[in-house]
């Protein structure tokens, strides 16, 4: 069985990639070619130093999410292309919500690219709403400006 992933103190879920932020930053880079950018390992290797910020993985697939002052926020979540439509996605997300809530988060939230309808679905299926929308969020290569939706949800215990 592989060793649990690790940020800051605590433990999250197992994940060959976990402890190794070339991986992850291999993953990112294979979902996210312009928008939004995908991360370099050192910028994924920065955000695993902060002990507000936490790690769930699977091997094709993780989540970087962050919990402070009772709430939580998703940073990032990218899964493989090739292990796409197979619900990891989901539990990454189920996976978050119990992790945030453990954390004492009692809100949740998420900026995702409004040209995403794939991510928007996935996150109104977890029970996230629209919250607002951040016009010229995200850049193209090509210098197109692109919205992003801020996405929301209480989290109670056992929700």
């Amino acid at each position: 069985m592989p060793e649990p992933a690790r940020s800051g103190p605590e433990t999250a879920l197992p994940g060959p990639a976990a402890s190794d932020p070339a991986a992850l930053a291999h993953i990112h880079a294979a979902c996210f070619t312009t928008t939004p950018r995908p991360w370099p390992e050192a910028e994924i290797a920065g955000l695993l130093r902060l002990p507000h910020v936490f790690l769930l993985s699977q091997p094709a697939g993780f989540l970087l999410g962050q919990a402070i002052a009772g709430e939580a926020e998703i940073l990032t979540l990218a899964v493989a292309p090739e292990a796409r439509r197979q619900g990891l996605a989901r539990r990454l997300v189920a996976d978050f919500l119990t992790s945030a809530r453990a954390r004492g988060a009692e809100q949740a939230f998420l900026e995702v690219s409004a040209e995403n309808p794939a991510a928007i679905a996935l996150y109104l299926a977890t029970g996230f709403t629209r919250a607002g929308l951040r016009r010229g969020y995200y850049e193209s290569d090509s210098g197109a400006k692109i919205d992003a939706l801020v996405m929301s949800r209480t989290l109670m215990p056992g929700a």
